[in-house]
C-alpha cells in the first residue's frame, strides 16, 4: 500500500526520516545528469575531487539552471504538504560515489550550518571553514527545526552507500555517536530507487558503508530552514526559490 502524506509525516517525527519514490521521470533525470556532465567538465574551487569521492559544494549557486529540474511539481507538492511554505535553501552539496569507491563516512549527527562570514554571537560554535566556506554549529532549537532532501540520480542500496541511519535518534539532542547504545539501537539501511528522495532531520544519526558492487551512486543534498539568523549572520546559500504551482 502506497504511503500517505502522514504516514511519511510520521516517519520524520518519530523515525527522523521518510523514503519517497518515483519523484522523477526517466526525461527530469536524464535532463538532471546533462547539466551535470556540462558543470563537470570545468573546473572550480568548490569541486572536490579524489578517486574516491567527487563533491560540489553550493551545488545550486554554481548550477543555477538545476534548480527548475530539482524543483519539479511532486518535489513542491511534497514539501508543502509536509513542512507547509515558510521554508527557503540554505545549502546544496551534490554527492558522487562512484564504483570504485572505498569511502565510507562514519557515524554522525549533521551539526553546523554554512554562513556567509564568521560572525560571533552567543550560543553559535565551534566555527570551521572548508573551501573557502563558513561552517558553525547553531543552537540547537535551529537544528530540531531543519530538515534534508536527497534526491538519488541512482539506485543506492546497502551494497552501494546507501545511509545506515539509527531511526529516533534525531530525539535525543547532541550526543557523540559512541555513547550510542548498540545492543538497543538498531541500525537500518535506507535504500531508495533512482529517482526517488530521501528526507530527514539533520540530527538524526547516519552514516554511509563503503561501495562494494561497483554501482555509482549520484546524490543532490539540500537543506532548508525556516530560521532567520540573528544580528548581522546571514545563511551563505539562502535562495527563495519559487516552487511550481501546485494543483491539488
Amino acid at each position: 500500500m502506497k504511503d500517505t502524506w502522514i504516514d511519511h509525516q510520521n516517519n520524520l517525527q518519530h523515525r527522523g526520516f521518510s523514503v519517497v519514490n518515483n519523484i522523477f521521470s526517466e526525461d527530469e533525470l536524464k535532463g538532471m545528469l546533462t547539466l551535470l556532465a556540462d558543470l563537470i567538465a570545468t573546473d572550480n574551487p568548490l569541486f572536490r575531487r579524489t578517486a574516491d569521492l567527487f563533491a560540489i559544494r553550493q551545488f545550486l549557486k554554481v548550477q543555477p539552471q538545476m534548480k527548475r529540474l530539482v524543483f519539479n511539481s511532486k518535489i513542491a507538492n511534497l514539501i508543502s504538504s509536509l513542512f507547509g511554505d515558510e521554508y527557503f535553501i540554505v545549502k546544496s552539496i551534490y554527492f558522487d560515489k562512484p564504483p570504485q569507491s572505498n569511502w565510507f563516512v562514519a557515524c554522525h549527527q549533521d551539526l553546523t550550518i554554512s554562513v556567509k562570514e564568521k560572525i560571533e554571537m552567543q550560543g553559535f560554535g565551534p566555527w570551521t571553514v572548508k573551501q573557502g566556506q563558513f561552517a558553525v554549529q547553531p543552537p540547537l532549537s535551529i537544528l530540531e527545526d531543519n530538515f534534508t532532501l536527497r534526491i538519488h540520480l541512482d539506485d543506492t542500496t546497502a551494497e552501494n552507500g546507501a545511509l545506515k541511519v539509527i531511526p529516533g535518534s534525531h530525539l535525543k539532542g547532541i550526543f557523540r555517536p559512541e555513547t550510542v547504545d548498540r545492543q538497543n539501537e538498531r541500525e537500518e539501511f535506507c535504500e531508495v530507487e533512482k529517482g526517488g528522495v530521501m528526507l530527514m532531520k539533520p540530527l538524526l544519526l547516519h552514516a554511509s558503508n563503503r561501495s562494494i558492487n561497483k554501482e555509482r551512486r549520484r546524490v543532490i543534498h539540500i537543506e532548508f530552514s525556516r530560521k532567520e539568523l540573528p544580528g548581522n549572520m546571514t545563511w551563505a546559500e539562502r535562495d527563495e526559490y519559487t516552487f511550481p504551482v501546485v494543483n491539488n
